[in-house]
């Protein structure tokens, strides 16, 4: 079960210094966050919203400063005469009220990750501006049941929506597998369970992570096989040296050579991971796509290009033109002939972009369109795997994307998406899991 925190909220009305009144339950207010003259419920929430790490720090700290604003207005109104006090305190908590809403908004609508607050019967309380786009396209869905929406999901989006324990769960999104954490807490408020969740993006987590874990094992692999390739150059080299004495250098020319090219593949098949391993951080700036497109054409002519756009891009020039020549080569080695390759590139106002490569080869199975951009994952023999993910992860570096898709008509489209000088305010927004379309 989900955990419960059976706290009411409490009425801070204060009859003289020093008494209390009884406590009369309170809403919620408009949000359905924080009902007037409430002292003390931001801190109690707040306290209780910390100990789940995976809520938003900033989040938890707006509920305690709530919390805060109303324990000083309490201790204020203890020092006021009786009469003055049940003037004062009618003004000052409508006032304290929607103080205390607009920074909790404020917050919650700031915060990366989706939040949704609904009632026990599944009416929708509140959503922050990144739950609507994820879950009910840019809607306001205030007053709608977020059980009967979420009941008309498909199946894995309904049982990770609707379970009753915090969880990670992964489903299939345009065609690319992408992975959530989600939090569910629920409390009391004015005698009525309320359901908090929220739901936080973790694919680009998860693959940073097993980057590291990558650079760390390529660069411990790495130093052992070198320490072991360069010995056995040495030796190959006196070896030859010594059947050339004995006359026997024809003789065992073809093993010593087999020897030679196996050495300086995996030499080779090392030196592709460690790249991964250097990938320097980019350099981002104002970059104009002309340079870029002229070296591309001058390494393959045959290849078409577009027109440099009016716009500049924001990127790493030389990181992005080594995308750029990574996957026209993918596209050649899949066997589309140079012609058939084509490069789209769009531009806006941020300086945001869109780079595409297009190909008539035979496009991706359902099992490289899953697995395509993992490192080490390869459908080429003497392929190294590590092409399109040195290409993501530089794309990512950027803070954007990268995804492989098949045409239509035939052939692969694989785009890079570039953010510009524009904020990443959510990775959720490029992943929606719809509740609105029926």
């Amino acid at each position: 079960m989900a955990e419960s925190v059976p706290f009411e909220l409490e009425s801070a009305a204060m009859g003289s210094a020093g008494e209390r009144s009884s406590g009369s339950s309170q809403p919620l207010g408009a949000m359905g966050w924080l009902g007037p003259g409430t002292a003390g419920i931001g801190a109690t929430l707040a306290a209780y919203l910390a100990s789940s790490a995976d809520l938003p720090p900033s989040f938890v700290a707006a509920a305690t400063l709530a919390g805060a604003l109303g324990a000083y207005i309490t201790q204020a109104w203890a020092r006021l005469p009786p009469a003055a006090a049940s003037a004062e305190r009618s003004r000052t908590a409508r006032d304290a009220s929607e103080a205390r809403q607009r920074l909790l908004a404020v917050v919650a609508d700031s915060v990366p990750d989706a939040v949704v607050l609904f009632s026990e019967v599944g009416t929708i309380q509140y959503s922050n501006p990144v739950a609507r786009d994820l879950f009910f396209e840019g809607q306001s869905p205030e007053g709608q049941n977020f059980i009967r929406l979420v009941s008309a999901a498909a199946a894995p989006l309904r049982e990770a929506l609707l379970g009753e324990t915090d969880r990670f769960f992964s489903l299939e999104v345009d065609g690319r597998s992408e992975s959530y954490h989600l939090s569910r807490r629920t409390f009391m408020a004015d005698g009525e369970p309320l359901t908090l969740l929220v739901v936080k993006y973790m694919t680009r987590e998860i693959r940073l992570r097993e980057v590291e874990v990558l650079q760390r094992v390529v660069r411990v692999i790495s130093h052992e096989v070198n320490n072991s390739l360069a010995p056995i150059s040495s030796l190959m080299h006196s070896a030859r040296k010594m059947a050339d004495l004995v006359g026997q250098a024809e003789k065992f020319a073809r093993v010593f050579d087999t020897i030679d090219e196996r050495a300086s593949h995996l030499r080779t098949f090392l030196e592709g991971y460690a790249a991964l391993a250097r990938l320097p951080r980019p350099r981002l700036a104002e970059v104009s796509w002309a340079p870029l497109l002229s070296q591309v054409s001058t390494l393959y002519p045959e290849v078409k290009l577009p027109e440099a756009p009016p716009l500049p891009g924001w990127f790493d020039a030389a990181q992005l033109e080594q995308v750029a020549i990574n996957l026209i080569k993918n596209a050649r080695e899949a066997g589309s002939p140079d012609p058939d390759i084509q490069i789209e590139l769009r531009t806006d106002e941020s300086f945001a972009s869109e780079l595409d490569v297009l190909d008539r080869g035979p496009g991706f199975s359902p099992e490289a369109m899953q697995n395509a951009v993992l490192p080490l994952y390869t459908t080429k023999p003497g392929g190294s795997g590590m092409g399109l993910a040195l290409c993501r992860e530089v794309a990512e570096a950027h803070g954007g994307s990268l995804d492989v898709s098949n045409r239509p008509d035939g052939g692969a489209r694989i785009r890079v998406r570039l953010p510009g000088r524009r904020p990443r305010v959510s990775d959720l927004t490029r992943s929606r899991l719809t509740l609105t379309r029926g």
